[in-house]
């Protein structure tokens, strides 16, 4: 489980394509302080299993489904990518749980001088998102400031812009989307009882699985 509180903006150093899936070497000094083969660490949201760990560099291998599912399958070597280890029992809940298990891929629309971002949602995810709910943007813990069938807006500040890649990002530019887990279930338990809706929601939640 993760927070959505970036550690630090990494760096990756490799990309090598396998069967079925891709591996990708990143560089974060802070991450690999501690990390060993089997941890989890979030890359831009998505949540990896720790290959190898060699200086301040790690490795991960990402399967087809997530390459499907996340920005990962385009990433290249000298991108950005936001990077947090897995939650430990005890720390401090600074943004919102989560499971690094990408929905999907939204679009950066702009960003005006204060900070209100814009961004276009796929088909599908706009209604799991809320005015004043949580959403994950690349990893990143953020609060919905406005939600409509297609756009999604959030407010950044100073320091999310200068400390993750959304400070770099060029309208056009993938980002991943994490919803939050609990409108899936609530949606999923509330279709039977829904007339009309029942065999419409169940085809839904039945054919969504996460990165």
């Amino acid at each position: 489980m993760f927070t959505g509180i970036v550690e630090e903006l990494g760096e990756i150093t490799a990309v090598e394509q396998v069967p079925n899936a891709a591996r990708l070497t990143a560089r974060g000094p802070i991450v690999t302080s501690d990390a060993k083969h089997g941890d989890s660490i979030a890359v831009s949201g998505v949540c990896l299993t720790v290959v190898d760990v060699f200086g301040s560099d790690f490795t991960v291998d990402v399967v087809h489904e997530t390459l499907l599912r996340s920005r990962l399958a385009k990433i290249a070597v000298g991108d950005r990518v936001n990077l947090e280890r897995a939650t430990a029992v005890g720390d401090r809940l600074g943004g919102h749980i989560m499971q690094g298990h990408v929905d999907g891929t939204g679009v950066f629309l702009n960003r005006d001088e204060s900070g209100l971002t814009r961004f276009a949602l796929p088909g599908g995810l706009s209604r799991y998102i809320v005015e004043k709910g949580s959403i994950a943007v690349d990893g990143i813990s953020l609060t919905v400031t406005g939600v409509t069938n297609d756009e999604f807006s959030v407010a950044l500040i100073p320091t999310t812009l200068e400390l993750t890649t959304l400070g770099r990002a060029e309208p056009g530019d993938l980002v991943n989307l994490e919803v939050d887990v609990l409108a899936k279930y609530v949606e999923k338990l509330a279709a039977p009882h829904l007339p009309g809706r029942a065999e419409d929601n169940g085809a839904r939640a039945g054919s969504q699985e996460d990165a």
